[in-house]
């Protein structure tokens, strides 16, 4: 039986998976962390993984001993049959379906069931994502319907118990950056402004107050409104 001690969080090395990789380390005895390698433009999230995971250690000590293993995962193929502005040097703006032109297909759906056969080779019960229909951005994938369909067809189709965690699924920005502040304090806030990468360009040249970021693709426009919100209450 899978250990109900032990969780796989989705961890992307931006806002949001940070946030889920802290509220699982304070739940579970053993966390690991999973990514992905897609051939996203926005690449540099990846080289953020590593320091994020020291930075988090060194801000909480008692974690250390929960920090498991770190995976990254080739998914390029996915990259070379997605047309999208995430993966192909496109413009970002509105499709003709109503979706946003940064929409993967299917991404969220293949992530969550690479994380599935790791978490049962891994012997954990628990998967954490950091998907959000408040902030979701269009993304149909997002939805907690769409969670909870794939948590049924994850568990009969692989004769296990998994449990797939959404904790930000209600959460605006802001109230994500207040989560992050009452697990871990003002430093685990300041940690993930500074270390983690949202810009769906990859800009890491320019500091804003909200953290880095081109400042003007619908990423960083959602931070910096909902880092707004955060420090105005």
């Amino acid at each position: 039986m899978p250990s109900d001690d032990t969780a796989i969080v989705l961890f992307s090395g931006g806002q949001d998976s940070a946030t889920c990789l802290a509220w699982a380390l304070n739940r579970y005895a053993h966390v690991e962390t999973l990514g992905f390698a897609y051939g996203q433009r926005h690449a540099i999230e990846l080289e953020c993984r590593e320091t994020l995971r020291r930075a988090m250690i060194s801000a909480r000590p008692d974690w250390q001993d929960r920090l498991g293993e770190d995976h990254t995962l080739d998914l390029s193929v996915l990259g070379q049959i997605s047309d999208t502005a995430l993966t192909r040097e496109a413009a970002i703006e509105m499709n003709e379906n109503g979706l946003p032109s940064t929409f993967v297909p299917g991404r969220n759906l293949l992530f969550l069931s690479f994380a599935a056969t790791l978490a049962v080779r891994r012997n954990a019960r628990h998967i954490v994502t950091g998907v959000c229909e408040t902030d979701y951005s269009g993304y149909p994938d997002c939805r907690d319907d769409t969670i909870k369909a794939l948590q049924v067809a994850l568990n009969l189709g692989m004769e296990t118990r998994l449990v797939l965690h959404t904790p930000l699924m209600w959460l605006d920005k802001a109230e994500t950056w207040r989560l992050a502040e009452r697990i871990g304090g003002s430093a685990l806030v300041k940690l993930i402004n500074r270390e983690s990468h949202s810009c769906y360009l990859g800009d890491r040249t320019h500091l804003h107050e909200w953290g880095y970021g081109c400042g003007a693709c619908p990423a960083c426009d959602l931070r910096a409104k909902g880092w707004s919100s955060y420090v105005s209450t």
